[in-house]
């Protein structure tokens, strides 16, 4: 009879053939048997030592390839000389209980893994939770070497880790993204798990083409692998992935447990979905999928709890379509679902935290503001929702349909330092607003008069800016030594046809909050480009402009491009220069470096504005490529008077001079002012002392009449 020799399960043997015949005359332990080194070197030296052994067990492979066990026994045989002449014993083939013994143990593993899920599932409450534990009960009580879990996509079938365990993570994220790719050319054990909706196994991976890396498997102490799918509603939902260290481990009795086990799991998913679906449900609506009313003051409160008086308002606006019942009577439950699902669509897409968004009545929908840096905010944020939500008209049943909407606000802390109150008011603001045919009202009557009086001058600038209402005045610039002038600064008026004209204090600050200064700004710098080649076409020595540039003009990534698209618009070379105040330089000084460089590439001179009233570092300050410090009004009115106010100003012409920029005195309204400027050499200075500024036909008359007294600044 053959007998073959074979590696298994890691215990190195002999590789070869023998015959029975060729086995005579060699001891027993000369024959190449299964046996782990530790057994062997212990049995070894009992022979060496001439002791009895009994119940010695051992294994070999057959030439079928199967394995057979057997237990031996032997004592020592001596002659009368008590030498040494070998042994004599028996060698019982223990093959069958043997077997049974590891089909017990084997199935002990699995029903303590069994016994271990089903006292688990009784407790967990999230689906991951439930993952992880089955892998670390697969692996700890069932000793399977490695155990992971994934989801199934439904559409895909892509599988994504969830869980796992016997393994570092980086393994198994591996592992999962091979079996994706493996997936998509319908290969793998999962693959294939996933499509039959029945486990799959591998006794034998070494010898299985469709196991997924395969030899870092082999490498990690695997030789089998179960893929079981777990089934909720018929559908394949997550899949479990055991590995076992021996060949042939996964047989018909072990897959029924297993089979079982993942029911279980399955059946526990199932639940943990279906009471995580009625907790979504009791907290969120179910045809829009927006947080309900009971969810949306939970999270006021936690925004009121945050609160301050030293932090920014809050606003809670509530919104009502108009005419929806009417609406949903006449086309219908159905096209009434598909108008609240498409406002619920336009709302997400245009709230920066959708969770502050929800649903709170069968025609109403709630927002709140976080972080008013002023009453005014609000108005233009329910203005502009208004426009984003209800602007164009929805399309129902292949109709275009046109909704409107009220709008009831209500500001913490003013009108309410709870969620419920301050809700309260805003419905009461909307009944309101409904019954006065009002299209936003607040529930203070004072915040209602304030928001619409800034409502309507907001409406009116942007008029102001379509119907060509604005005009630039300017006001010269005079070098002390000379007294020509060498420039002039471009201020911007509103000429009102109901209000005459309007000073820049008025309206500037509310331009910049509502954004309308950048199409002013931009506007400015057309129309001094206008203005300056105006004076050139008429033959005059035409002084440089300095147009004035706000805080989010600077901002915007396109500043310089824009600058340089209206440069192009007039004749070469311009005369256009820019100022800027300091505190808007410091905001971002890097980046603002690079803006302001690229700007004096365009053959532009930048002056920082109002120097002295912010926070400049002089090592910034010797970076910036600016040519020009205007010295703030508010040091040289009251210069005379006060001794330190004085010391500043000559600081700062010195500074400047030190740096090689020129220094221009804003506010110059008297002569001792404009004397002391001079023995402190000042360059530049600027006020009305020489001049208020002037509209552009007055100004072009001083030019006129005083050609003598005009000069062109260079360009620095």
């Amino acid at each position: 009879e053959n007998f073959r020799f074979t590696q298994l399960s890691g215990e190195v043997t002999n590789k070869g053939q023998f015959t029975i015949s060729e086995a005579l005359g060699k001891t027993r332990w000369e024959l190449p048997i299964e046996l782990g080194e530790a057994e062997w070197a212990q049995h070894r030296g009992a022979l060496q030592a001439h002791q009895t052994f009994t119940d010695f067990e051992y294994r070999i492979v057959v030439a079928d390839g199967s394995m057979r066990y057997y237990s031996a026994r032997g004592e020592p045989m001596f002659d009368a000389q008590g030498k040494f002449k070998g042994y004599r014993g028996t060698a019982n083939d223990i093959t069958v209980r043997t077997l049974a013994q590891l089909r017990i143990h084997r199935l002990n593993r699995v029903y303590a893994v069994l016994s271990g899920i089903s006292t688990m599932i009784i407790r967990v409450l999230d689906r991951d939770e439930l993952f992880r534990e089955s892998c670390r009960i697969a692996v700890e009580v069932g000793k399977f070497p490695k155990a992971w879990m994934a989801t199934v996509k439904p559409d895909s079938k892509r599988v994504t880790l969830v869980a796992s365990a016997g393994m570092e993570v980086s393994f198994f994220e591996r592992l999962v993204a091979q079996v994706n790719e493996e997936r998509g050319h319908g290969r793998g054990l999962v693959a294939r798990a996933i499509s039959a909706q029945q486990p799959v196994i591998s006794n034998d991976i070494s010898q299985d083409p469709q196991v997924i890396c395969q030899e870092d498997a082999v490498a990690t102490g695997t030789r089998s692998i179960a893929v079981l799918p777990l089934l909720v509603a018929g559908e394949v939902t997550a899949v479990l992935v055991l590995n076992a260290g021996e060949t042939d481990f996964f047989d018909a009795e072990e897959m029924k447990l297993l089979t079982e086990l993942v029911g279980d799991i399955a059946f526990c998913l199932d639940h943990i979905e279906k009471a995580q679906r009625l907790d979504y449900l009791a907290l969120h609506d179910a045809l829009t999928g927006l947080p309900n009313r009971k969810l949306f003051l939970e999270r006021v409160a936690q925004h009121l709890h945050a609160a301050s008086p030293e932090r920014p308002k809050l606003a809670l606006i509530i919104i009502d379509i108009e005419r929806f019942r009417i609406i949903n009577d006449s086309l219908g439950r159905t096209a009434g679902d598909e108008i609240l699902k498409q406002i619920a669509d336009r709302c997400l897409a245009v709230t920066a935290n959708p969770a502050l968004f929800a649903r709170v009545g069968a025609d109403q929908f709630a927002l709140l503001i976080p972080d008013l840096k002023a009453d005014d905010d609000v108005a233009r944020m329910a203005l502009l929702r208004d426009r984003q939500i209800f602007g164009a008209a929805l399309v129902v049943g292949g109709s275009e349909l046109k909704i409107s909407a009220r709008f009831g606000i209500a500001i913490f802390p003013a009108d309410g330092v709870d969620a419920e109150h301050l809700f309260k008011n805003a419905e009461a603001a909307l009944k309101k607003a409904k019954a006065s045919g009002e299209h936003y009202l607040y529930y203070t009557q004072q915040m209602n008069e304030r928001v619409a009086e800034h409502l309507v001058l907001e409406n009116k600038l942007r008029r102001a800016l379509e119907n060509d209402e604005f005009v630039l005045h300017y006001q010269p610039k005079v070098a002390l030594e000379s007294g020509r002038i060498v420039g002039v600064e471009a201020l911007i008026r509103w000429l009102s046809p109901e209000r005459g004209l309007v000073p820049p204090l008025q309206f500037i600050g509310l331009m910049e909050e509502t954004g309308i200064i950048l199409q002013a700004g931009a506007w400015a710098l057309r129309q001094a480009v206008r203005d300056y080649d105006h004076w050139r076409e008429r033959g005059l020595v035409a002084p440089r402009i300095a147009v004035n540039v706000s805080p989010i003009q600077l901002r915007q990534r396109d500043f310089v491009q824009t600058v340089e698209q209206i440069l192009q618009q007039g004749a070469r070379p311009h005369g256009i220069d820019l100022e800027i105040t300091e505190s808007l330089i410091m905001e971002d000084v890097a980046g603002n470096i690079e803006k302001l460089e690229a700007i004096r590439s365009l053959g532009m001179n930048i002056a920082i504005d109002d120097f002295g009233t912010g926070y400049s570092s002089l090592a910034y300050l010797a970076r910036l490529p600016v040519h020009t410090l205007k010295i703030d009004r508010a040091f040289i009115i009251t210069m005379l008077k006060d001794a330190k106010a004085m010391s500043l100003v000559s600081t700062m012409i010195s500074l400047a001079h030190s740096l090689r920029l020129k220094v221009v005195a804003e506010g110059v309204e008297e002569e001792e002012q404009a004397k002391i400027l001079r023995l402190l050499r000042c360059d530049e200075m600027q006020g009305y002392l020489f001049s208020k500024p002037l509209p552009l036909d007055q100004m072009t008359a001083l030019l006129e009449h005083a050609p003598g007294k005009t000069e062109v600044a260079p360009i620095v």
